[in-house]
């Protein structure tokens, strides 16, 4: 097998990335500049070394603390829960999250093996203490993904969470901005229903 076939197996191992997709990335960097290459390798070669988990939330990060934790003027009262760093980093994105967040690290999804116990659920539970000043967290947003697993795992916290004085919400679902009801499917339409939010 050539250098070429094993970069285009390779990329195409990437999460969205078929062969064709992969066999563009190949020949893209056949035509690129050493310089661009030399640096892609070596961020590649780094990223592995340099990168942890945040001590508190899990997020990914290069220092002890991600910048999230570290900044004193997020509202530590709310802890959204979700399932890895990258929906982290997408409710960040859009500016109207000023609380803190928990990674589980992933769902439980017995099919995979993976339980409760895989999942960082105790640590999750360790921050809920209140602090020496008598503060501590007034809610828990459980901002899983809308599947199988995703549901089973909110469900999950809930039920540890039930007897803790904490509000416990979920993000609402339902239909995107600028969707036609028409091509909505019935198990969107049936979230958008239940979650449906009063406006007069």
């Amino acid at each position: 097998m050539t250098i070429l076939d094993q970069l285009i197996q390779g990329f195409s191992r990437l999460p969205g990335v078929g062969r064709k997709s992969a066999m563009r990335i190949v020949y893209f960097l056949l035509k690129a500049d050493t310089e661009y290459l030399n640096n892609l390798s070596d961020l590649i070669r780094r990223l592995k070394p340099s990168i942890r988990r945040c001590s508190i939330c899990g997020m990914y990060t290069e220092t002890e603390l991600c910048s999230i934790c570290a900044d004193h003027r997020r509202d530590r009262g709310i802890i959204c829960v979700v399932e890895e760093s990258r929906d982290a980093q997408t409710i960040e994105a859009t500016g109207e999250f000023n609380g803190i967040f928990h990674v589980l690290g992933g769902v439980i999804s017995p099919i995979d093996g993976v339980g409760p116990e895989d999942l960082s659920i105790r640590k999750l539970l360790s921050r809920l203490s209140p602090n020496s000043d008598g503060t501590g967290v007034r809610e828990i947003i459980i901002a899983t993904n809308p599947t199988i697993e995703g549901d089973t795992t909110a469900l999950y916290l809930v039920s540890l969470l039930k007897n803790i004085d904490i509000l416990v919400s979920r993000l609402a679902l339902g239909l995107p901005v600028g969707g036609d009801l028409e091509y909505a499917d019935k198990l969107t339409l049936s979230r958008s229903l239940k979650g449906r939010t009063k406006i007069s």
